[in-house]
């Protein structure tokens, strides 16, 4: 009855997991490779776990607390996880089942030494590798010493640090059990940790191997720096020799002692160069089996190498799928878009149908292929050109891949072909004509219309069919060549500005000051009309209590009953009924909209009833506008007394008037997306709830977790894969671990470049200068629009803005962000309210902490910390 709680290592595979725990399942699938050896064991299983603490009831009332308490609540973990540690110490191991652990190690060895090791079913997984979270107990000899190990094995399933990274990646400790491994004790002369990917880099070609003396205690506990080796194409690459002083060594009664290296072995190699290689050969065995990048302990004795753990590694960024094993440069879409955080399938799948470029997914983020653009002269010239006005980074990261010589291939610019009969010439520039603007979104106007018009009675496969006629209307309004130039008109007319001022006064970022209050920008519009709204509300106490009180998202139906309710409700409708297709990550249209949820705007409304006085609004609007007019004036005159100076004012004067008729309508076109998705979405959340009916499915929401194709055969036979469903879900909470690189290669590196600069005070943090002006206050971290909490004069620092965000820039004095370029769209909103900003800060919501003061310079790109 009783051996039901032990198999051989050799008896287990993947299959077993749940019945062994990841490690062991690992260990079990190694033993499998050929010509892998794997020091032999036997694992007590999570059979005997449950029948351990079984026996004490009690467990389950401090796992029910355990499950309550907060993670950043510390004290509390730390003190509940070490009560239900003692609880399991204390059990003792029934009769049947010690004499069953004694038997097995007679058959192994009875007084050789042991690694008893902790086995968890939450360990070694696919998106948490649980490394070092339960403990690992070596050269333990004796069965009395191996069961009291044993003990402790189970007892560490409530370490806090376990107990803290279960909590933070989502997973149930009353869902988790822990096995044992019992594995015959290697004495190595060397040890170490073989990752079969560069885990710093990414780069799936490039194997790192660390390695010291004896025990490889001594290098994860941070006693001695390893000798490092990095192979490439059988070659190694690079390799630092570390001075070696200690190491950890096996006692022969059992137990572990810090040694002291002899001398004359200090700076010797822990291993030759041709172990080194056969090391990372045999890791590429072992991840080939495995299919993924993996991470080895591995020792080195007598007998040669043997690997006593494999485990994914979790934290590279995963490539996207190509068709060919041809090197590919991917950029990330989501810096340019301002989101980078995961996005669900059907979101994923929804961009990639409407957008423009070919997109590839890869840990729930879109890239594009840059490849191709970056193989020719004009194509590299142009698209480093661009990169560079908008993000830095991104160039200088593209400029690193390609400064390698052989990973883009080079080729001529294709031979310019002759123009067919009848196709007209490159178009010429467009007029400064306001009417110009006045049609394009006459013209988007009437093409949402008409996509509201015919999708009313479309449902079930036909509503599909209608939709991708209508992803086709939505990228024809993309590529409208006039919207089209009327884009590239502001942006150049800014460039202009910014680079001919530059040059001929010596201003910097003149544009930033020349765009303010700039007609017809929606999303500027968006933050001024949240100040009205605010307006409507201030006078009436009773309505601001009631916001102030607002837990969910009904709290619109009530307004009427308060004095004054009425009128506050009809300006937030009003609102929402202009904004409400917004939110944050709007390019997700999974996202809640604010219409779906308006209580998210209820923060920012009573910022501005705190912050502003009645009429805020139109004060603002038209300071920014004399501010404007003065700028220009000044400008003017100053190039007037230059040499040549008419014919200088003259044309930045054309200039001004260009990029003050066209730079608006930039933020437009995602305008009309997020309209048009929102419609897109209405529909298809009813074809979800009809399938909800139908018994198909039993959240609506499940429907975020398929691809579009995926949910149009959902609604045509009415199956859904709920285990896909599940498992898309787990990868979606994986894929918030993960940060995006600008720039991604098909090797799996991630490259973010550099700003390369040295003009900023030391410690500054370096960014890029995207409005102008200089501001010091109080920094408040934002993460999640809804949690804000400013007062005038504060400074947001945020991950990244989209349009969503800028109703909150009406009320602050500065802006840093950690992603976002010259164009993007916080950076213009910055501009046209006068905000002194700069994005593009690495890390700046962790190295700024909330509360401090801190000085941001927007003309030159760096902020400062203050004390």
């Amino acid at each position: 009855m009783t051996e039901q709680y032990l198999l051989d290592l050799h008896e287990i595979d993947a299959t077993r997991a749940a019945d062994v725990g990841g490690k062991a399942a690992h260990l079990g699938e190694l033993s499998r490779i050929e010509g892998i050896g794997v020091p032999g064991g036997f694992c007590v299983t999570t059979g005997a776990y449950r029948r351990i603490v079984a026996g004490a009831p009690a467990l389950d009332e401090d796992l029910e607390r355990l499950a309550r308490t907060d993670a950043d609540d510390p004290e509390a973990v730390r003190t509940l996880s070490a009560r239900i540690r003692r609880t399991v110490e204390a059990i003792a191991v029934p009769d049947d089942l010690a004499a069953a652990i004694t038997r097995a190690l007679a058959r192994h060895g009875e007084q050789d030494a042991y690694a008893v090791r902790s086995s968890a079913t939450a360990e070694d997984l696919p998106t948490a590798s649980f490394a070092g979270q339960q403990d690992t107990y070596l050269n333990v000899v004796g069965p009395d010493a191996i069961l009291r190990h044993i003990s402790r094995c189970w007892a560490s399933l409530f370490t806090e640090r376990a107990v803290t990274y279960r909590q933070r990646n989502g997973i149930d400790h009353r869902t988790v059990l822990m096995a044992v491994v019992v594995q015959r004790m290697v004495v190595p002369h060397a040890s170490g940790i073989l990752f079969t990917a560069d885990p710093v880099t990414g780069n799936r070609k490039v194997a790192t191997v660390d390695a010291g003396l004896g025990l490889g205690e001594a290098l994860v506990s941070g006693l001695v720096n390893p000798d490092v080796y990095q192979v490439r194409d059988s070659g190694i690459v690079a390799r630092t020799i570390a001075a070696k002083e200690r190491a950890v060594r096996a006692l022969p009664a059992g137990g572990t002692r810090q040694e002291t290296v002899d001398p004359r072995e200090q700076k010797q190699p822990a291993l030759t160069d041709a172990q080194v290689l056969e090391l990372v050969r045999t890791g590429r065995r072992i991840e080939a089996h495995f299919g993924r990048p993996q991470d080895i302990e591995w020792c080195l004795g007598d007998d040669g190498f043997r690997i006593v753990q494999s485990r994914p590694i979790t934290t590279l960024y995963p490539v996207p799928r190509a068709a060919d094993q041809d090197n590919h440069v991917y950029v990330s879409v989501g810096h340019q878009q301002m989101m980078t955080d995961p996005m669900k399938p059907l979101g994923i799948s929804l961009w990639q149908l409407t957008a423009m470029a070919t997109m590839h997914e890869a840990g729930g983020r879109l890239f594009v292929d840059a490849t191709r653009a970056l193989a020719t002269p004009t194509g590299r010239a142009g698209l480093l050109d661009v990169a560079g006005r908008s993000d830095p980074l991104v160039r200088d990261a593209l400029e690193t891949v390609l400064d390698r010589g052989d990973f883009v291939p080079s080729l001529p610019d294709p031979q310019p072909a002759g123009r067919p009969a009848g196709q007209p010439a490159d178009p010429a520039p467009i007029p400064t004509d306001p009417a110009l603007v006045t049609e394009l979104i006459a013209r988007n106007e009437a093409s949402l219309a008409d996509l509201e018009r015919g999708i009313r009675d479309k449902t079930g496969p036909a509503l599909f069919d209608f939709l991708r006629e209508a992803f086709e209307e939505h990228k024809r309004i993309l590529r409208d060549p006039l919207s089209m130039q009327a884009i590239m008109a502001g942006m150049e007319s800014t460039w202009w500005l910014n680079d001919k001022l530059g040059e001929w006064l010596g201003e910097k970022n003149a544009a930033d000051s020349l765009t303010l209050s700039a007609p017809g920008n929606i999303t500027s519009e968006m933050g001024l009309d949240l100040l009205d709204v605010a307006d409507a509300v201030r006078p009436h106490p009773e309505v601001v209590e009631h916001l102030r009180a607002v837990q969910g998202d009904d709290f619109l139906d009530d307004l009427p009953k308060l004095p004054g309710g009425a009128e506050a409700r009809d300006a937030i409708e009003a609102y929402l009924d202009r904004y409400g297709v917004r939110c944050a990550g709007e390019i997700d249209i999974t996202r809640p909209r604010w219409r779906e949820r308006p209580g998210t705007l209820v923060p920012a409304i009573l910022d501005n009833v705190r912050n502003f006085a009645p009429g805020a609004a139109k004060r603002r609007f038209e300071q920014g506008l004399h501010e404007a007019r003065q700028k220009e004036q000044e400008v003017l005159a100053r190039l007037r007394e230059l040499p040549d100076g008419d014919r200088k004012a003259d044309e930045t004067k054309r200039m001004i008037d260009r990029v003050r008729t066209f730079i608006g309508y930039r933020e437009y076109p995602k305008y009309g997306i997020i309209r048009r998705y929102f419609v897109y979405k209405q529909a298809l959340l009813a074809e979800a709830g009809r399938l909800v009916r139908a018994g198909a499915l039993p959240d609506p929401e499940d429907v975020f977790y398929l691809t579009f194709d995926e949910f149009g055969e959902a609604v045509r036979t009415h199956r859904v894969d709920h285990e896909l469903v599940r498992q898309r879900k787990d990868a979606f909470r994986s894929y918030h671990a993960l940060t995006p690189p600008r720039v991604l290669t098909s090797d799996g590196e991630m490259v973010n470049g550099a700003y390369r600069r040295d003009d900023a005070p030391s410690g500054a943090l370096i960014g890029l200068a995207v409005s102008a002006g200089t501001v010091e206050g109080r920094a408040r971290v934002v993460l999640d629009m809804a949690q804000a909490d400013l007062e005038a004069g504060d400074i947001l620092i945020t991950p990244y803005t989209d349009p969503s965000w800028s109703p909150l820039f009406v009320g602050i004095a500065g802006l840093v962000t950690e992603v976002g370029g010259l164009m993007t769209h916080g950076a213009v909103i910055a501009r046209e309210y006068g905000l002194p900003a700069v994005v593009g800060v690495d890390r700046a919501t962790r190295l700024i902490r909330d509360g401090q003061r801190v000085r941001v310079h927007g003309s030159d790109g760096y902020v400062e910390i203050l004390p």
